[in-house]
């Protein structure tokens, strides 16, 4: 429930943002409501209010207004996450970022870009390559996904591999606490130690300690070239263990992603393409650098793919090729959703010598329960995208997911993993937060939250 001075009422709080802000920015109608109620989880609750700011005054103004009567705020940038994490489950106001999706600033001199935090990120990829540079971040909902999202929930994607996450690209945030105050963490510095590195604390902190108003980007010289490279395997250990190899082989792909057969054979029926039921697991790899050094990096990839006794390598070179082959991936999501009614979306993250083993254990579980579990992912820093698959109104589906997904929490934890590797934990992993950290480690976290935010009014009811 809204938590704000019921005397108000939500058409009061409404009018007195319309003041501050401007009538065009505020919503209340049914439809807005409803289409900034849910993110990809499918999980839903309406906001009683939509504001969309287009500048820091109006953040600043909104925050004040929500801060003085009480209203909790969720912000919100694609809303495509898997975790729940902009959906507003107290109600109260959205703040809706699509507005504010401006590049301020492009330096090239200091390979430093500010952007707004409603900027989508294939638009940040884009400009930088027009440029000559690189922005490597690449989450598969690049296309639509925030930058703001991103640094909310420190997304990966497959080239975090070989040039990191979110995080290893973010120089500076500024954004403004539950109050209206501005605050500023980071600098333009590549080296910065002075106090605490707050700035990394805001990232991946999804949206529960400022709203962020300004992102500070670094990027990077564009490499010269690059090739794709499709390897197929008859079984999924053998491709996980070809991961490995790879890995020792030093031969620093950008992307080393996994993609099994379950996975293979919705998103060829989903693009219609034909398949080879002889390949049970697919790895993609692709090598950027000098030509020189991408022939010999291929050399040594198709002697170790030689030891393995593998034939089936497919490589493009070639934008068009590469995105023929990128499709399989990046259509993974949609392709996989046609099999049951519900997907439980599951992004955990083991080290990375224990992926084959996670991945014939997590097969077994499915095996044993009969339940659909897909996967795929960035096995290469041990993300594995576990996907469980139901029918709701299958009660024996249902009960076995949830005996699946414990089992599977606790054996990530039991080899010292993760739950959640980017997706976040927002509502859908709040309950296994405790098999990971211990009741005085989430105190810490609750306590952290309480300087930021102490009336638990922004993003409420998320992690903890």
């Amino acid at each position: 429930m809204i938590k704000y001075n019921l005397k108000m009422g939500v058409n009061n709080i409404a009018d007195l943002l319309r003041k501050k802000i401007g009538s065009t920015k505020v919503k209340t109608s049914e439809e807005y409501l409803l289409s900034y109620s849910y993110d990809s989880t499918g999980i839903k609750k309406k906001p009683d209010i939509v504001a969309f700011p287009e500048n820091e005054s109006d953040i600043s103004n909104i925050l004040k207004i929500a801060s003085k009567f009480k209203i909790p705020l969720t912000p919100r940038g694609g809303g495509l996450g898997y975790s729940g994490g902009s959906v507003p489950v107290e109600g109260g106001i959205v703040l809706a970022f699509s507005r504010m999706n401006r590049i301020i600033r492009f330096d090239e001199k200091n390979l430093l870009m500010e952007v707004e935090p409603g900027v989508i990120t294939s638009k940040v990829i884009e400009v930088s390559e027009s440029r000559g540079l690189f922005y490597p971040p690449d989450p598969a909902s690049l296309k639509n996904s925030t930058i703001g999202g991103n640094v909310s929930e420190n997304a990966g994607g497959p080239r975090c591999f070989k040039y990191g996450v979110t995080s290893d690209y973010v120089m500076a945030v500024e954004g403004f606490l539950m109050n209206g105050e501005k605050v500023k963490f980071g600098s333009y510095s590549i080296k910065d130690v002075s106090g605490y590195d707050i700035k990394k604390l805001i990232v991946g902190s999804e949206g529960t300690l400022i709203v962020l108003s300004k992102i500070i980007l670094r990027v990077i010289p564009k490499p010269e070239s690059r090739i794709l490279i499709r390897v197929g395997f008859s079984s999924m250990r053998s491709g996980a263990d070809f991961i490995m190899k790879i890995i020792r082989f030093n031969l620093s792909p950008s992307v080393l992603e996994f993609i099994d057969k379950t996975s293979l054979d919705a998103v060829n029926k989903y693009l219609q393409t034909e398949k080879d039921s002889s390949i049970n697991s697919v790895v993609l790899l692709e090598l950027d650098g000098g030509k020189e050094e991408i022939a010999n990096k291929l050399n040594s990839l198709k002697q170790l793919a030689s030891e393995f006794g593998i034939n089936d390598i497919e490589i493009a070179d070639n934008e068009d090729d590469m995105e023929e082959l990128w499709s399989i991936r990046r259509n993974l999501s949609p392709a996989i959703s046609s099999l049951k009614p519900k997907k439980i979306n599951e992004d955990i993250a083991v080290p990375i010598g224990n992926v084959p083993d996670a991945i014939e254990y997590i097969s077994g579980l499915a095996d044993e329960y009969n339940i659909n579990v897909v996967m795929f992912g960035h096995l290469g820093d041990g993300n594995i995208h576990t996907n469980v698959m139901i029918d709701p109104s299958n009660k024996r589906e249902v009960e076995n997911s949830k005996i699946v997904l414990d089992k599977i929490f606790k054996y990530v934890i039991s080899v010292k993993g993760t739950i959640s590797g980017e997706h976040g934990i927002g509502l859908s992993k709040k309950e296994f937060l405790g098999y990971q950290y211990s009741e005085r480690e989430i105190e810490i976290f609750r306590k952290i939250k309480g300087v930021f935010d102490p009336e638990n009014l922004l993003n409420p009811g998320k992690i903890f």
